[in-house]
């Protein structure tokens, strides 16, 4: 399992939009991927519990995944949060 705390590093947080971003980032890995926050552990490929944390931007939250690419589903889900990559429009 890799684990990694990380910021929220998006301008307006976690909205609709990016939280589908992030869902479609999410899934494009084979490991299992949870995102914990102030106690709530969900899967980071579902929508709807991303919706549920209402992360806002300067968060900071831990990312853990467990499978065959764990280390690049953390570092994809990093790079995503810390506004590395930009949305699709």
């Amino acid at each position: 399992m890799t684990k990694r705390n990380i910021q929220v590093k998006l301008e307006n947080g976690l909205e609709a939009r990016p939280i589908a971003h992030l869902v479609q980032v999410a899934s494009k890995y084979d490991s299992t991927i949870y995102i914990n926050s102030d106690g709530k552990r969900v899967n980071a490929k579902s929508i709807m519990g991303m919706m549920s944390l209402e992360l806002d931007n300067g968060e900071n939250l831990e990312v853990s995944a467990e499978g065959l690419d764990e280390q690049e589903a953390v570092e994809g889900i990093e790079n995503f949060l810390s506004g590395k990559v930009a949305l699709a429009k």
